[in-house]
């Protein structure tokens, strides 16, 4: 059965031969910043913040898994799974988003539903990501790994550590067609990374 391209981020799988810890990093978040979803990769800003990663080969901070924030709105605090946006919260407060940078964290997510699809012979290769449209309901995210941009690429963010074909017949496990679910580790992570942020 073709894959139906329905991207919902990365979303942690394990960690390397354990089960994942689900380790949550607080990290900052600008009042002005705009909207980052649950299994976004994110980037450290120069102010010490974070921000939805643009696609490149810009090293990345973690996966965002949520956020706790006083909202503008109900004027009190919330935890959501994404955060919406700038005028989302009460000015003069603090918005503390949440991290996943363990170094040895995989991720399961979505190839891209164009050109071919990974194959196994890519399990090794680095490969980057694209940023898709959030769903502001559920609050996860549309990215996806680009299988456009596999490569031995050092400074890719993502490396290939599987390629997930069970259960047979389920959505993303059809490795004939493009669209296939991926298993990925970082690569170009801060807490790997010799490449300081200023």
């Amino acid at each position: 059965m073709s894959n139906t391209f329905a991207p919902f981020g990365f979303s942690q799988h394990r960690g390397t031969g354990s089960a994942p810890t689900y380790e949550q990093t607080p990290r900052s978040i600008a009042l002005t910043a705009g909207a980052i979803y649950a299994g976004d990769p994110v980037t450290s800003q120069a102010d010490g913040t974070i921000a939805q990663s643009v696609a490149g080969t810009t090293q990345i901070a973690g996966i965002f898994v949520g956020c706790e924030y006083v909202s503008a709105t109900l004027n009190r605090k919330v935890w959501s799974p994404y955060w919406p946006g700038s005028g989302s919260a009460l000015a003069n407060t603090t918005v503390t988003g949440y991290v996943i940078n363990d170094p040895n964290a995989q991720f399961l997510c979505q190839s891209g539903n164009a050109g071919s699809p990974v194959a196994a012979t890519d399990v090794g290769a680095n490969i980057n990501f694209a940023i898709g449209t959030g769903n502001a309901l559920n609050g996860l995210s549309g990215a996806y790994a680009n299988q456009a941009t596999i490569a031995t690429t050092a400074t890719l963010p993502f490396r290939i550590v599987a390629v997930v074909t069970a259960p047979p017949g389920s959505n993303g496990t059809d490795s004939a067609s493009n669209g296939n679910w991926i298993v990925v580790a970082f690569n170009n992570v801060d807490t790997k990374s010799l490449t300081g942020i200023v």
